[in-house]
């Protein structure tokens, strides 16, 4: 008896699939896990002064969040406040903050850092505004 191979070739696939899937280890990121921090930009006066204060500003931001060997994990904008929180897995990796497009400043360096399980990581980042 010949049978149609379409029939089984559809079952095969079927269960091809599911022992993907059964078998593919999905990656969880735990609530308690993450980075969160603050971004700030300054200075933010012409001419500082001695004895006269010109702290940095808080600054909305848009930041990757990137593996070691610079694959992007997570693109995010903080608050208007500079401020965020974002879930990530335990492991290495690069925060590089954005630039407006076609300007070169406001400009923040890329930072290295570490999540550690059950544990949120504090970043603070701050931007050059270029006042001088």
């Amino acid at each position: 008896m010949i049978l149609p191979i379409g029939r089984y070739l559809k079952k095969i696939l079927l269960i091809t699939c599911l022992v993907i899937t059964g078998c593919s280890a999905l990656q969880t990121t735990p609530a308690d896990t993450g980075i969160e921090g603050q971004v700030f930009i300054g200075p933010m006066c012409p001419v500082v002064q001695e004895g006269v204060e010109c702290p940095d500003q808080p600054y909305q931001a848009v930041l990757t969040v990137l593996s070691l060997n610079g694959r992007e994990v997570k693109h995010f904008e903080t608050d208007e406040e500079g401020r965020f929180r974002v879930a990530l897995p335990p492991g290495e990796y690069i925060l590089h903050p954005e630039t407006p497009k076609d300007m070169p400043l406001p400009f923040a360096g890329e930072q290295p850092f570490s999540v550690s399980t059950g544990e949120y990581t504090i970043l603070k980042i701050t931007y050059d505004s270029g006042i001088r």
